[in-house]
This record gives structure tokens, C-alpha cells and sequence, in this order.
């Protein structure tokens, strides 16, 4: 005990010496170096981070305990045949990003406000807000919030389309409930998807460190645009090892779109099953190219046969944006609105011309299981 007290008064007397803080004072302009600013994307950021929240969810979830599915062990504790699930109270944390200050609608992930029945917004000025949900896409993961509009800050879309493996990007959100952080990383690659997180993938990859309380935060670039979504990190040993994914804000912006105007996603097709092109096929093929999705199949009565498609094309674009895979075109096709007519760039025998295709709903019988489900083919 006397060798406890005698170390506390040591360090007393230690922090006694200590010099003390300065007070407070306003922040100090962007020191300059050689006469030249040194680059600081502090002014960026101090246009765009209050449009980025935290949100904070209480739920309720029914529960059964797997011990009470054993015969045995209700037999042996005399326990109803019949039991019912048991209700418990959950909590959880995520971020958002406001994308409509008028409306006040803000984007997020669907699993941040899973089982909700209160969801609260909270700005970066402390402004809290109880938010209604508009409604939610399984299948891709997004969720889209409403709050009321006073006084409140929109960060900028972007174009996801024009990314680059590369870019500088910066993740923001409200990591382990410490309060609205900022980390930077780049693009480590595009078009990410097999992953069997969602049922409609397209990943931007990125090395920026997304952490538990990240989720539904912006990916923005240097322009302070939002070009992502953080969804979900790869980490097999429970901790971020560099490898997150983001939702990319086109795919997130026609969902939102969707669900604002019918309250979910309605899913389209044109009738065709497809493949990624293979280095195999691509020389059994005679193209040129080196990504696309190969028509395997066209259904008959489609509105893809109704184009001319055939079997054996290559389609190397998809509304002037170049195809990289099999599963962007599903992607992009299947949140299309139904009714549009999208215009594919075909490669058919080493020559290009443009169809339009008219988007059909799709029917109950479609496959709209998860991408990496269907390694080789897709219906769309």
C-alpha cells in the first residue's frame, strides 16, 4: 500500500512540473513553405463534413435459444414443446451521408438500420434529428433516410464511372463511436464482386481504413465528391487489414432513386443469360477485346431478340460506359428503370453497332440470388 501511495505522489509531482497547455486559439492558416501553401485538404473537408451524420439505431430482434430446438433438453427440464421465441432490445452505431438538403434525404447501408424502430441523426454540429426510412435494397445494401430539412449541408455526388484505379479517396464516418474521422487511402481496384456480401456487387476497393462505425459514410475524392458508400472490409483475422469496399454512388443513386419514387426496387431484364469474356473466349472469339459480357443465351420473345441479339455477342458497353464484366451489365440493367431503353455497344464478329434494348420487369421466376451464386452465368 505505502509503495502504491509513494508512486501516485511521484507522479503528481511529475505532472505538477509539466508545462501546461496554451489556451485555445483560432486556427492557424495553412503554413507556406518556400512561399508556396503546403497542399492541406482541410478546406475540402470543411465544406463537406457536415454533411455527413451519425447514425444511432435501437431495435428489436426475436431470438430463439438453439438448446430449446433439442427434444431431449426440453424433455429433460420439463420444458413446452411449443416455445416461443424470445424479444431482446439491440443498439447499434453507423454513419450517413446527406445527399438532398432540400428533401433531407440521407443515404446509407441497409444493415446499419436492420430491425430498427428508432433511428436517430445526428449532424456534425449536434444537431440530432429522428429520421424516417424511406425503405431499404437487400440486395445492394442501401438504405435511404429522411430528416427534416433545416439548415442542412449536401455533399456532392460524383461520377463512380470515371474512377481510376489509383485516385486518391478519403473515407468518413464515425469509427468505434469516437466522433466523425477522416482517413485517406486510393482506389485499389474496381468492379470487386463474387464476394457473397450482396446479391447485386460492384465494389470499389480501397485501401482507406473503414472501421466499425464507418458503415454507410462517404467515399469522396479530392473534389470532395461522393463517389461511395463504406460497406464492408475484408478482415479474417477480426481487424482492418486494408481491403474495404464501398457501394458505388451511381449504383446507390439509381437505388435511392427507386425507392423514393415506389418505397423499394424494382428489378429489370431484358432476356438474356451472360458470361464475363475469358481470355479463352476471347481468342475462340477472334475480338480484340479484353472485358465485356458474352450473350450465352437469348430468351425467345425477349425484348433482347427484339433488339437482335444473339448468342455469341460481346457487349463492350452499356450507356457510353465501357462493360468490364458479366456482372456489371446485370448490375446495371437490373436497376434500370423499367420501361428505358438501354443502348449496349455490341462486338459481333470483330464489328461494332449499337442496340437499344427495352428494360422488361423482371418476373418471380428470375434468378435474383446472389451474383456469386452464378460463377458462370447470369440471367438478365
Amino acid at each position: 500500500m505505502n509503495r502504491t501511495i509513494s508512486a501516485l505522489a511521484f507522479l503528481g509531482a511529475l505532472l505538477a512540473l509539466a508545462p501546461r497547455p496554451l489556451p485555445a486559439q483560432a486556427a492557424a492558416p495553412i503554413p507556406e513553405v518556400g512561399g508556396a501553401a503546403v497542399p492541406s485538404l482541410a478546406p475540402m473537408l470543411a465544406r463537406i463534413t457536415p454533411g455527413v451524420v451519425n447514425i444511432a439505431v435501437r431495435g428489436r430482434v426475436r431470438e430463439q435459444n438453439p438448446l430449446l430446438q433439442d427434444p431431449f433438453f426440453r424433455r429433460f427440464f420439463n420444458l413446452p414443446q411449443n416455445q416461443q421465441p424470445e424479444e431482446r432490445e439491440t443498439q447499434a452505431t453507423g454513419s450517413g451521408v446527406i445527399v438532398d438538403a432540400a428533401q433531407g434525404y440521407v443515404l446509407t447501408n441497409g444493415h446499419v438500420v436492420e430491425n430498427a424502430t428508432r433511428i436517430e441523426v445526428t449532424t456534425k454540429d449536434n444537431h440530432r434529428f429522428v429520421a424516417r426510412l424511406v425503405g431499404t435494397d437487400t440486395d445492394t445494401d442501401v438504405a435511404v433516410l429522411k430528416i427534416p430539412a433545416e439548415n442542412l449541408t449536401a455533399v456532392p455526388m460524383g461520377n463512380s464511372d470515371s474512377l481510376q484505379v489509383g485516385d486518391f479517396v478519403l473515407a468518413i464516418g464515425n469509427p468505434f463511436g469516437l466522433g466523425q474521422t477522416v482517413t485517406s487511402g486510393i482506389v485499389s481496384a474496381l468492379g470487386r464482386s463474387g464476394l457473397g456480401i450482396e446479391g447485386y456487387e460492384d465494389f470499389i476497393q480501397t485501401d482507406a481504413s473503414i472501421n466499425p462505425g464507418n458503415s454507410g459514410g462517404p467515399l469522396v475524392n479530392l473534389q470532395g465528391q461522393c463517389v461511395g458508400i463504406n460497406t464492408a472490409i475484408l478482415a479474417p483475422g477480426g481487424g482492418n487489414i486494408g481491403i474495404g469496399f464501398a457501394v458505388p454512388i451511381n449504383m446507390a443513386r439509381r437505388v435511392m432513386d427507386q425507392i423514393v419514387q415506389y418505397g423499394s426496387v424494382k428489378r429489370g431484364r431484358i432476356g438474356v443469360a451472360i458470361q464475363d469474356l475469358t481470355p479463352d473466349l476471347a481468342q475462340a472469339m477472334n475480338t480484340t477485346h479484353t472485358n465485356g459480357a458474352v450473350i450465352a443465351r437469348v430468351e425467345p420473345g425477349s425484348s433482347a431478340e427484339r433488339a437482335g441479339l444473339r448468342s455469341g455477342d460481346l457487349v463492350i458497353a452499356v450507356n457510353g460506359v465501357a462493360v468490364r464484366s458479366g456482372t456489371q451489365l446485370r448490375n446495371t440493367i437490373g436497376l434500370s428503370r423499367i420501361g428505358d431503353d438501354v443502348k449496349l455497344t455490341v462486338d459481333r464478329h470483330g464489328s461494332e453497332y449499337s442496340a437499344s434494348v427495352r428494360v422488361d420487369p423482371a418476373g418471380p421466376s428470375n434468378d435474383n440470388g446472389p451474383a456469386a451464386a452464378r460463377p458462370r452465368s447470369q440471367m438478365r
